[in-house]
């Protein structure tokens, strides 16, 4: 039986995180990581990256979990290399090739393909993918040796160009993408509609949402960070093998972006203080202003700069429904 009122582990800090993923890191592990190097009470992220890839994972503490989801509604930014002449089981380098050709695509074919794929498409999601299938997991069905049949959907493709070209047996493409799409299998699909046949060799994410290259930061920054601040050990500490504390995390929480960064695309707004106190308690605000929408679905409030709540407006007055409790 869980022990009643036990406090939580870890410190309540709320923000984001947006790390440059390693390739060879699952995204899982990498949020165990983050919170074990912040000391963070909560942590997740918003939107999985392959460990064959690396680039942009954010990482949500703390109360910035709480807008996960209109990060991982936003648009994605991916640059990848596709390998012509083969295609693969997992649609990238880890699976066996499934079909090969010698045929090579010139660059003026690829380029007379590329408006194929933008707008909304229609594509299959690869064999070893997160969908689920009978609340099974595609890419676990698919290591069973399952036979995975995988229904087409609909998915939005904003931008889709060659970046370069190499050599003969490889091409680079920059997507713009809606949520849930695939980028293993436009690469896959391009090889098929060239008749050549592709599949992703390398794979990295630019953007997710309102996050953009500048907010990127790396694993080794961060560690650098957690050794400025970590305790002095003692010689016979050092002799034992004994790992030093972080006990200083002022270098590390300069990398911590604040939750309303994630909630760019919607409507802020601003509250005073008496206002602030009102949210806070679960009630509306009647909003001013010639400028302030009437009725808005998604909307956010700030208190001197700070998040406060997510909800809606409806009639002028902002109705909160989730309310954020601070920094920490």
């Amino acid at each position: 039986m869980a022990r009643q009122g036990r406090k939580p582990k870890g410190r309540p800090i709320s923000g984001w995180i947006v790390l440059d993923k390693p390739k060879g890191m699952g995204s899982t592990d990498a949020v165990a990581k983050l919170k074990w190097l912040f000391f963070a009470q909560k942590a997740g992220h918003a939107g999985t990256l392959d460990p064959l890839a690396s680039g942009m994972l954010p990482i949500a503490f703390g109360d910035a979990t709480k807008t996960v989801p209109f990060v991982m509604d936003g648009r994605k930014i991916y640059r990848f290399t596709v390998r012509w002449g083969a295609e693969t089981t997992t649609d990238d380098t880890e699976g066996p090739v499934t079909e090969s050709s010698p045929e090579r695509p010139s660059e003026a074919e690829i380029r007379a393909l590329l408006p194929d794929y933008h707008g909304e498409i229609t594509q299959v999601p690869p064999r070893f993918s997160a969908i689920k299938i009978d609340g099974a997991r595609a890419y676990d069905l698919a290591r069973e040796g399952e036979v995975v049949e995988i229904a087409a959907r609909g998915v939005t493709v904003h931008r889709l160009d060659l970046v370069d070209i190499p050599d003969a047996d490889t091409a680079v493409f920059e997507a713009e993408c809606g949520k849930g799409t695939y980028v293993r299998a436009i690469a896959r699909d391009l090889g098929r509609d060239l008749g050549c046949f592709g599949h992703v060799v390398d794979l990295r994410r630019l953007a997710v949402g309102a996050f953009d290259e500048d907010d990127l930061v790396s694993l080794e920054d961060l560690e650098s960070a957690a050794d400025e601040g970590r305790e002095e050990l003692d010689a016979e500490a050092v002799e034992s093998g004994a790992r030093a504390r972080v006990v200083d995390f002022g270098a590390l929480d300069e990398y911590i972006l604040d939750p309303a960064l994630a909630l760019s695309d919607l409507y802020e707004v601003p509250l005073s203080d008496e206002q602030e106190r009102r949210v806070l308690s679960g009630n509306p605000v009647l909003l001013r202003g010639r400028d302030a929408p009437a009725f808005c679905d998604e909307a956010y409030a700030t208190g001197k700069g700070r998040l406060v709540a997510l909800g809606s407006i409806d009639q002028g007055s902002f109705h909160p429904k989730r309310v954020f409790g601070g920094r920490g």
